[in-house]
């Protein structure tokens, strides 16, 4: 497998380390105060740094306590942030030690609100800016990037940034953070991944006369000037990093079906909102028939928003019950869509390409209120980006449709969200099966414990991308999603299930992305897609390339 192993200090892109100041100020190496006596000889840093050698575990309590000591989400954001441009290992060391606490603060819901403040926050760049000025030099551009061998990026045009809408070049903290999860819960080494922004302009307002805004002050552009920029683009990737996965984060809707579909198969490529959005959300539901009883066949989901997750997810449902034996007419009868306009049915006109395959033969209704009265789902999944769109009515008349209706709000960040976990509980009687995108606290109703699942798709993407990697796939398939979706619905135990929880704890996505990873990459190998050989013990031969946020020594 030639997916290199982080073992040795070629995987941090040089055989030696640099010498000196350079050396405190690169961060794949730095152990900061952390620098042995012989080290400290040897490498030309005697007086550079403070006498007292600290471990790497006194290091971390010291710098979560610095966490501990910021006044808010954002300050603690900036924080963690310095210390990942300072410290890499020390920064994947915090996290993984307190993954429950760090991933909010370092992604969703903290990165929608530090996306928003970008210009104002911006300390140093991570990643590369791409922008209309580079057209005809993008490989160029790539070159300019430090490390050779980039295994990973992920790219947005900042389009659609969570449920914010366009934000332009703020959006770049969304592939750095999406990156740091890459790392932090499938092990994939920080040197081999790069976060791309692709800046073509913003039709926000308000940002392009603002002080502070860090990008092109012009409108976005579309059209022809648009796709000629992002055919160089891929190009670009496929000739510099000839083995790079790519990974198209919150384009708009108009965009991101249109480049998944016409570069997939040009370079192993997959949209996230799509696909690795689809992935959880199905294996939620799937976890939930546990507590419900039934099958898929038997299930009807109603969506609130018909963009790329929604249809994503439906997609992903076919895929499963057509899989389980039922056709594919019949599959997607069981999915129906409510969009801005109301219930989407085949007596519109109005209707984009990706929502007409679930428009059916049923009287308009204009409210999610009249659907779910006449169509009687069985679960009720947000994926709008428009707040408290499930109301107590609403969910009072699911509740009343079943003994324990799936309520999944899933739009991010927390303040998206079509109901909060209070609300799903307190509506049904402490019946719903409630799943949310961002992370809502436990609730005790009645005297009786639930902690909400949160659908987030760190569940699935760093899985798929190691696998991916690590067969060195050509493709990404939605079979592929397929399989880390039913991998991580078994991974739900009872004890999940009894607290009214459909995914796994947080504390064990490193077991998780393990699992799906060597789900994928025997899907890769078994479909003829995989260029890697096949070792013996698939994920054993996975797990021994999961970087650890371990110091090595140097002398």
């Amino acid at each position: 497998m030639s997916f290199p192993s982080p073992a040795d200090l070629s995987a941090w892109g040089a055989p030696m380390p640099p010498r000196g100041a350079a050396l405190l100020t690169d961060p794949l190496l730095n152990k900061g105060t952390a620098f042995t006596e012989r080290e400290r000889d040897a490498l030309g840093l005697r007086g550079l740094l403070p006498p007292r050698i600290f471990t790497l575990e006194e290091q971390a309590s010291r710098s979560l306590a610095a966490v501990h000591r910021k006044p808010d989400a954002l300050e603690k954001y900036i924080y963690l942030t310095n210390l990942q441009n300072r410290n890499e290992v020390l920064f994947y060391r915090v996290v993984m030690d307190h993954i429950e606490e760090m991933v909010p603060l370092i992604y969703t819901p903290t990165v929608g609100q530090a996306c928003l403040e970008y210009g104002a926050i911006f300390r140093r760049p991570r990643g590369l800016f791409l922008t209309l000025r580079d057209k005809g030099r993008i490989a160029e551009v790539l070159r300019h990037w430090p490390v050779q061998g980039i295994r990973l990026i992920v790219v947005t045009d900042g389009e659609r940034i969570l449920g914010l809408g366009d934000l332009g070049a703020l959006g770049m903290g969304i592939p750095v953070g999406k990156l740091s999860l890459y790392t932090a819960c499938a092990g994939v080494h920080p040197s081999y991944t790069l976060p791309i922004t692709i800046d073509v302009g913003t039709d926000n307002q308000e940002l392009l006369d603002g002080p502070v805004y860090i990008g092109l002050r012009q409108k976005r552009a579309r059209g022809a000037e648009y796709d000629a920029f992002i055919a160089e683009f891929v190009e670009a990737v496929a000739t510099v990093f000839p083995k790079a996965l790519l990974q198209w984060e919150d384009f708009g809707n108009t965009n991101a079906f249109r480049l998944l579909g016409a570069y997939q198969q040009r370079l192993p490529s997959f949209n996230d909102d799509i696909q690795g959005t689809a992935a959880v959300a199905l294996a939620g539901v799937m976890a939930a028939l546990r507590v419900t009883g039934g099958t898929l066949a038997d299930q009807t989901l109603l969506f609130l928003g018909a963009g790329e997750a929604g249809t994503g997810i439906a997609d992903l449902y076919v895929a499963a019950a057509t899989s389980a034996g039922m056709n594919e007419a019949e599959a997607r009868a069981r999915c129906w869509f409510v969009d801005s306009k109301g219930l989407v049915v085949q007596s519109r006109t109005d209707l984009a390409h990706h929502k007409r395959p679930y428009a059916h033969g049923h009287e308009y209704l204009p409210s999610l209120a009249e659907a779910v009265a006449a169509l009687k789902p069985t679960a009720l999944i947000g994926v709008s980006g428009m707040p408290q769109t499930f109301t107590q009515p609403i969910v009072e008349q699911m509740a009343s449709l079943n003994q324990r209706p799936i309520v999944f709000a899933l739009s991010n960040p927390t303040s998206k969200a079509e109901c909060t976990a209070e609300q799903a509980y307190a509506w049904s009687d402490g019946r719903a099966i409630f799943a949310s995108g961002s992370p809502f606290a436990e609730v005790e109703f009645k005297g009786r414990r639930h902690v909400p699942g949160q659908g987030n798709n760190i569940y699935i993407f760093p899985g798929v991308g190691l696998g991916v990697l690590a067969s060195e796939s050509r493709e990404v398939t939605d079979a592929m999603f397929l399989a880390a979706a039913r991998t991580l619905a078994d991974m739900v135990d009872p004890a999940d299930l009894d607290l009214g929880r459909v995914y796994p704890a947080l504390t064990r996505i490193r077991d998780v992305s393990l699992r799906i990873a060597t789900a994928v990459a025997a899907n890769a190998h078994d479909s003829g897609l995989a260029r890697a050989s096949r070792p013996e013990d698939l994920a054993q031969d996975i797990r021994a390339r999961m970087f650890q946020p371990v110091y090595r020594e140097y002398a």
